[in-house]
């Protein structure tokens, strides 16, 4: 087993049990890319094949893998122990205090996206948007009639929550029964899970997993399919065992994942199904190998295991925190026609800005208060 992280590891796993560093790190490296994701797509001008990081969407199907892996890891042997409300204290307590600072954050630099991408920012009042951030705190999906940007998110004022919201729903189908099924009826499960993934992508032509942020039968239908097949998947991983021993595992599955949602787009507009091959083999063949690299049994020490456990601390703050900063930046290339080499300025300094608010978020938010609530609300250790 690897080093235990520390307790402020993003995996939220229970006390008591040792904290796969590899996969948290993996969990930083995701972010991170994510971000840069979301900066360069200000200058793909709405074409996928233009957007650098090609991929970089995907880094959220990668996160419902490992938060199945982990979940699975922390509570399958504790129901014994625990009820249901105890489990959903634990993931309220871990996810909830930073889905309240992301919606706060944009809140606020909601006024500051006054761009013409955002054809409803100079229309919105004061009471709409914190109505809007209010209803965000409690993750109750809007409808596209109560959108004040103009991109029919469920999240109007923070974008990236809605992957949160389907996060919480596997935990639901976890809790409620899905974690009561054999190993080999949940191989029949994800199996189920992975012929939809396929069909969305390929099948249907689409040639991509992009979507699932707003709340129409279509974005319901992407966000239930890209949450199931990689959520159980992760849980049956676990259950399973499987792991691959490499030497440095971190710098190796850091290696890959960074290839892999990197890599530029496939087969161009005339063939949209070879993307779709490739996005559904990343998400169903390899991101669960990296996962398994990433639960090696090898030990992670030295500079590795401290990086890899800081961004695996700042992985959820920064995910959750950075989108009100990336509205601001693709706003004003947009409108400014911003030419690369002066973006590429501006856009380091948001980078850095995005990484130093999650920071923050993390020390002098997150990590107190989820203590104050682990204090008062959970009032019994599991063994």
């Amino acid at each position: 087993m690897q080093s235990s992280a520390s307790a402020s590891s993003t995996t939220g796993i229970a006390p008591g049990k040792a904290h796969y560093v590899v996969l948290d790190g993996l969990r930083g490296v995701a972010s991170l890319l994510v971000v840069l994701f979301h900066l360069f797509e200000a200058y793909a001008q709405g074409t996928p094949e233009k957007q650098i990081i090609n991929h970089g969407y995907l880094a959220v199907d990668f996160f419902f893998l490992l938060s199945g892996f982990v979940v699975a890891y922390a509570y399958d042997d504790r129901w014994s122990k625990m009820t249901q409300w105890e489990f959903y204290k634990r993931r309220l307590i871990r996810l909830q205090p930073m889905i309240v600072m992301g919606s706060i954050i944009g809140a606020i630099l909601f006024w500051f996206q006054d761009y013409s991408i955002f054809p409803k920012v100079s229309t919105a009042t004061a009471w709409h948007v914190i109505f809007v951030a209010v209803v965000g705190f409690t993750m109750i999906p809007l409808p596209k009639s109560a959108d004040i940007r103009g991109w029919d998110e469920m999240y109007p004022v923070n974008g990236p929550a809605w992957s949160l919201f389907y996060e919480y729903v596997a935990n639901v189908l976890y809790a409620v029964g899905l974690r009561k099924l054999s190993n080999r009826a949940l191989g029949v499960l994800v199996a189920v899970a992975a012929f939809a993934v396929i069909y969305l992508t390929v099948i249907l032509g689409r040639g991509h997993l992009i979507g699932g942020w707003a709340l129409d039968p279509s974005n319901i239908q992407i966000g239930l399919t890209r949450v199931m097949f990689p959520f159980f998947a992760g849980v049956l991983l676990m259950r399973l065992g499987k792991r691959i021993d490499t030497s440095a595992p971190f710098l190796l599955t850091s290696l890959l994942m960074i290839a892999a949602l990197s890599l530029p787009r496939l087969g161009g507009t005339d063939q949209p199904w070879m993307n779709g091959a490739y996005e559904a083999l990343c998400v169903i063949v390899f991101f669960p190998i990296i996962v398994a690299m990433g639960a090696s049994r090898k030990t992670v020490d030295g500079a590795s295991l401290r990086v890899a456990r800081f961004f695996g601390d700042m992985s959820y703050p920064l995910y959750i925190t950075h989108y009100p900063l990336i509205y601001i930046y693709t706003g004003w290339v947009v409108d400014n026609h911003i030419p690369p080499e002066r973006g590429a300025i501006v856009g380091l300094g948001v980078f850095i800005a995005t990484l130093a608010i999650a920071y923050a978020s993390l020390r002098f938010y997150d990590l107190p208060v989820r203590r104050m609530l682990s204090a008062r609300f959970l009032r019994r250790r599991l063994a």
